[in-house]
C-alpha cells in the first residue's frame, strides 16, 4: 500500500528487529519436551457464572518441537480436559497462532483452528495475533460474536514465566501465567496427537 505507515518494535539502538518472530520461536523451543503448571493472573471482567477454567488445575506442554523453527505444538490442558493446544507456525512475515480444539475421540470441535497472525514484528519477548478473517467468518457462523475482535498474544521470559493472553475491546482481558523456571510431570496427550 503506497505511503502506508506500519510500525514496527525497535530494540535498544533504535534499530528494527526483524528476527523477532525467530527469537521468539527459539526462547520458547529452548522448553521443548518440558510441561509447566500455570495460574490465571487476569478475567476480566468478572462472570457471574462458574468459570470452565477457574479452580482447575493449568499446564502447558512444550512439544511437537520437530522443526521448532517452523512450527511448535504447546497443549494447553484445564484439570482433566485435554482438548487445546496452541499451534505456532512461522509465516514469511512473522508468527501465526492457531488454536486447535478436539473432542476425547480426537475429532474437531466445531469451533477449531481460529486465531490469527502477526501484524507487526513485535519482540522477541511478545507477540500478538489479532483475529483473522477465516476465523470471524467461523465466529459468525457460530454466533460467537462477542469474539470478532479478539487478539491473542504470547509472551516468553526464557526461564523464567510465559503468558498466554486473550483480550479484546471493552475491557476482556484472560491471561495465564506459567512458570518456566519449575518443570512440572508430563500431562497426558492432547486428544487428537499422533
Amino acid at each position: 500500500m503506497a505511503g502506508a505507515f506500519v510500525s514496527t518494535p525497535a530494540n535498544a539502538q533504535g534499530n528494527v528487529d526483524p528476527m523477532a518472530a525467530d527469537q521468539f520461536m527459539a526462547t520458547l523451543a529452548s522448553h521443548c519436551g518440558k510441561a509447566f503448571a500455570g495460574r490465571i493472573i487476569n478475567n476480566l471482567p468478572a462472570s457471574a457464572t462458574p468459570d470452565a477454567f477457574e479452580g482447575k488445575a493449568l499446564v502447558m506442554h512444550v512439544r511437537g518441537c520437530d522443526a521448532p523453527e517452523r512450527e511448535l505444538r504447546v497443549p494447553f490442558h484445564v484439570g482433566d480436559d485435554h482438548s487445546r493446544t496452541w499451534v505456532l507456525t512461522r509465516t514469511g512475515s512473522g508468527l501465526r497462532l492457531k488454536h486447535d480444539h478436539r473432542h476425547e475421540d480426537g475429532t474437531p470441535d466445531a469451533v477449531t483452528m481460529y486465531g490469527g497472525e502477526t501484524a507487526d514484528a513485535g519482540t522477541a519477548a511478545r507477540q500478538a495475533f489479532p483475529v483473522d478473517a477465516e476465523s470471524v467468518a467461523m465466529f459468525e457462523r457460530e454466533g460467537m460474536n462477542a469474539s470478532l475482535n479478539n487478539t491473542w498474544a504470547m509472551e516468553v521470559e526464557q526461564g523464567k514465566r510465559f503468558v498466554y493472553e486473550l483480550s479484546r475491546p471493552g475491557g476482556r482481558l484472560f491471561q495465564v501465567e506459567f512458570d518456566l523456571s519449575q518443570p512440572v510431570a508430563l500431562p497426558p496427550a492432547p486428544w487428537g496427537a499422533q
